[in-house]
């Protein structure tokens, strides 16, 4: 019984040896780099080779990685034997997979002949893998016979992912992915995407509009040095069926998974897909208030609108009265202290209201109070956004 790997062979490396023209050797060792047939011609001083070399050791796993092996079965005796059933199985830490292209016996296997098979597999797990190949046959006399071997080999982890998330004032999440290559060779990263859970919609932002086209961040070369590390940004936005209930939801949420696809070496495909990603949802407390409109910039002492919104994130009605309180530089424009009604679990309310501002530059949106009057509560809202204040001269 042989059992090989099979992989895809290296480019050859050459390593140059060189020295100046006043040395001794002269020109020799140059003019030997120049009649060597493995090295690239015009770039003789380069380690890289234009000859492929077969693998010359079991190498590195990786997870995500498929794994192929080549089974032989061969016949050294001068004897015909019969009923020969080759079994190839894979045990790792958790299962224990069955590998066979067929489960059907073979016949008989007349002397120096062989039974081959080619077993591929996507490894999905890291740590040890034991590859136990057993044969069984009948020999002439009618003895039954049995022979297995184990190989083992160890899968290695390629990418270190990590994670970060930002809630952002409204109800969309900003997910940052650091992914890191570990291994010891370059990779050529192919698909890196978010598949959303079925709350969100996800908006890629690792693409640049230049001139009309969509360009990657990342520029044309798509390659992942060795301990490099890439950051991939996506914004993920509530579906319109969550998106009145995305205020309200409390504890731990699914946001989705990555998935991502790289390729190595001669194009050796790789990937890996991460388990669900979550997040805990940011806390409100018993009333949110957030910002549905608001300008950029404002004319100096001149009104402008906002949009809020207002969402009883409780389990209980409320009675909700709205209070406006002046500060030096922002001046609410309206009735303070008016009534907005009831306002009960899980619903909301959008609110119109007028400002204006009598101090120039960066000026932030405080003085909101809510009261409510059946528990006699008030809840405070300072700093809710902050908008740009210009004189009325300058356009």
């Amino acid at each position: 019984l042989a059992v090989m790997r099979l992989t895809k062979p290296t480019l050859f490396t050459n390593i140059p040896v060189t020295c100046e023209e006043r040395d001794l050797p002269g020109n020799l060792f140059n003019q030997l780099m120049k009649d060597d047939p493995s090295t690239v011609k015009g770039a003789e001083a380069l380690m890289l080779g234009e000859m492929l070399t077969l693998p010359q050791n079991f190498g590195n796993i990786f997870l995500g990685e498929t794994f192929s092996s080549y089974i032989s079965v061969h016949n050294d005796s001068n004897q015909i034997v019969k009923d020969i059933l080759v079994k190839a199985d894979l045990q790792t830490s958790s299962q224990r997979l069955n590998l066979s292209a067929s489960s059907a016996a073979v016949a008989e296997l007349k002397p120096d002949c062989c039974i081959d098979d080619v077993i591929h597999h996507e490894v999905k797990e890291i740590g040890t893998h034991i590859l136990v190949c057993a044969v069984s046959y009948t020999t002439q006399t009618g003895e039954k016979m049995y022979f297995r071997k184990f190989f083992k080999f160890q899968v290695l982890k390629p990418l270190d992912v990590k994670t970060k998330f930002y809630n952002a004032e409204t109800d969309e999440v900003f997910l940052e992915a650091q992914i890191q290559n570990i291994t010891t060779s370059p990779m050529f990263m192919e698909k890196v995407s978010l598949e959303p859970s079925m709350m969100y919609n996800v908006a890629e932002l690792n693409t640049v509009d230049t001139a009309g086209e969509s360009e990657s961040t990342f520029g044309a070369r798509a390659y992942l040095q060795p301990m490099d590390t890439r950051q991939y940004l996506y914004c993920l936005k509530p579906k319109q069926e969550f998106a009145e209930k995305a205020g309200v939801i409390k504890g731990v949420t699914v946001i989705g998974k990555l998935d991502i696809v790289w390729k190595t070496n001669l194009g050796e495909r790789g990937r890996l897909q991460t388990s669900q990603l979550q997040r805990m949802a940011p806390g409100y407390g018993d009333v949110r208030l957030s910002l549905e409109t608001i300008p950029d910039t404002v004319n100096l002492e001149e009104p402008f609108d906002i949009t809020c919104k207002i969402t009883n994130c409780s389990e209980r009605t409320m009675d909700l009265v709205l209070e406006m309180c002046n500060t030096n530089s922002i001046h609410w424009c309206g009735v303070s202290g008016r009534q907005l009604g009831k306002l009960h679990p899980s619903s909301s309310l959008h609110l119109a209201l007028t400002l204006l501002s009598s101090v120039q530059g960066l000026q932030s949106v405080s003085g909101l109070r809510l009261t409510d009057t059946f528990l006699k509560r008030t809840y405070e809202y300072d700093d809710i956004a902050q908008v740009c204040v210009v004189s009325s001269e300058v356009k």
